[in-house]
């Protein structure tokens, strides 16, 4: 049990988006799952409760009901090691989802994430201020980061 993970609440696809994640993050697991009984609230039979791990994060996911819903105040940052890590998170929320700026993207349940190569951070917390101002400058013109753009800006400071 961890002492502090994230609970998230869906209306009625839990079971849709925990599969959706498990699928996009290869060491991933469904851990439990819980189902509704004949009090409900939600159907009998359906999913109440999913528990998640995503490289070693635990989650659990509520089928809650339309009460509430996510917004990009709060999100979840997938370090990426290289370029081919950040395209393939990428590519996948955005299959129905919708790509923000500098690197965030919601995705077609309305969770965002931050996609951010390990390198970029590298770069912004050089020592050289200037190194690392061009390299937070060329960031905040992206949609998708891109390293090879970001590695150019941080070599012509």
């Amino acid at each position: 049990m961890h002492k502090i993970s994230p609970f998230l609440w869906f209306n009625d696809n839990a079971e849709e988006a925990v599969t959706f994640y498990t699928s996009t993050f290869k060491d991933s697991k469904i851990t439990a799952t819980t189902r509704y009984g004949s009090g409900g609230p939600g159907p009998e039979g359906s999913v109440m409760t999913m528990s998640f791990e995503l490289n070693g994060q635990h989650f659990t996911a509520l089928n809650g009901g339309p009460h509430y819903s996510f917004t990009p105040a709060i999100s979840f940052v997938i370090m990426c090691d290289d370029q081919a890590e950040v395209d393939h998170y990428w590519d996948n929320f955005l299959q129905g989802g919708k790509a923000m700026q500098c690197g965030w993207i919601t995705d077609k349940f309305g969770l965002s994430w931050q996609v951010v190569p390990s390198a970029m951070i590298t770069m912004m917390t050089d020592k050289d201020p200037k190194k690392a101002q061009k390299v937070a400058q060329a960031m905040m013109k992206m949609v998708k980061l891109d390293i090879a753009e970001l590695q150019r800006a941080y070599d012509e400071a």
